[in-house]
């Protein structure tokens, strides 16, 4: 039995690292995460991760493991910035408001998949322009969901959080290991 992570996330694999636990392989999936009209965050995130988890060519006993965070500002889908404009157009709507950030994960074994969401409460603090400006001009915010890495510089912009930190950051432990454990995937055992 192999453990493949779909993702090419580092966080993904330093939080499993984490647990102690070193997947036999990084194979992230090539996908369309264009959402479908009006679809709400929850559920994209959820049809992502699923998605990814079936996109991965794998034998009939490995064990897959691929997730998907967004940042939700209400009905709102903040995936990744394209460019620094949009992270500092995502930070300024973020700025003084609380919001949603969800990670789906999906286990796959064989036929079987296995999912569930994270969903966190977040409030990020309203930046001034010199805090914008410092942190677009650190690059931190490119391919991070929101324009944000909370693990990062920006966890001095974040006085309040309700859920999971690990789920914010991009992959939720405690769902993600109640998952491998119904797979199947040794997660306590000692190697």
């Amino acid at each position: 039995m192999r453990l493949i992570l779909g993702s090419g996330s580092p966080r993904r694999k330093e939080l499993l690292a984490q647990l102690g636990i070193i997947p036999d392989a990084i194979l992230p999936p090539d996908i369309d995460e264009t959402p479908n009209r009006g679809e709400l965050p929850r559920p994209y995130c959820a049809r992502l991760a699923r998605e990814k988890a079936l996109a991965v060519q794998a034998d009939a006993d490995d064990i897959i493991l691929c997730a998907d965070t967004n940042v939700a500002l209400g009905r709102r889908i903040l995936g990744k910035p394209e460019n620094a404009g949009e992270a500092a157009a995502f930070l300024t709507a973020l700025g003084g408001r609380r919001h949603q950030v969800i990670t789906a994960i999906a286990v796959r074994c064989g036929d079987r998949i296995w999912t569930r969401e994270s969903v966190s409460s977040v409030k990020m603090k309203r930046l001034s322009d010199a805090e914008l400006n410092a942190y677009l001009a650190s690059g931190e915010w490119d391919g991070k969901a929101g324009g944000y890495a909370i693990q990062g510089m920006a966890s001095a912009f974040i006085p309040w959080i309700s859920g999971s930190f690990t789920g914010i950051v991009g992959l939720p432990l405690a769902e993600t290991t109640a998952l491998l454990h119904a797979a199947g995937y040794p997660v306590w055992t000692q190697s």
